[in-house]
Order: C-alpha cells, then sequence, then structure tokens
C-alpha cells in the first residue's frame, strides 16, 4: 500500500510529491501535530528519504487515499 503526498509550500511555485507507506490517518495526524505545535512536518517517502517542511511554510497538503500498487498494463 502507499499514500501519494502533495504538499504545497509557501512562496515556492514547484509542488513536493512523494508517496509514502504510512497510511493516510497517520500522515493527517503528523500535518495535524505540526501546524498545532508549529514543528517541522517529517515524512519519509518510500524510497527511505526524509522531507523535512517548516510548518509555517506550509501552504497545503494533499493526501491521496490509501490504495494497493498496480502492477501491469491498462487501457488509456
Amino acid at each position: 500500500m502507499g499514500v501519494e503526498i502533495t504538499i504545497g509550500v509557501q512562496h515556492v511555485a514547484r509542488e513536493l510529491v512523494l508517496e509514502t507507506d504510512q497510511t493516510s490517518e497517520k500522515v493527517v495526524a503528523d500535518v495535524r501535530t505540526a501546524l498545532e505545535s508549529g514543528a517541522p512536518l517529517e515524512l519519509t517517502d518510500t524510497r527511505g528519504r526524509r522531507i523535512v517542511v517548516p510548518a509555517a511554510s506550509l501552504g497545503y497538503v494533499e493526501i491521496g487515499g490509501d490504495e494497493a500498487r498496480k502492477v501491469g498494463f491498462h487501457n488509456l
């Protein structure tokens, strides 16, 4: 399972997009904690890379639903 997360950072034109093995509920909890405490939002993607964004710089966080990874080909 993986969750796709898109983070908009204030004053930065490009979004951060990552996929994590955490559940969407855990990501929402982490975002809320960062916003309430002012501590940086820290996430780890599926490749083990850590992403740290200052809470004050968060513009928005879009969290995709938990879904199984798709394998194979599909019709467009």
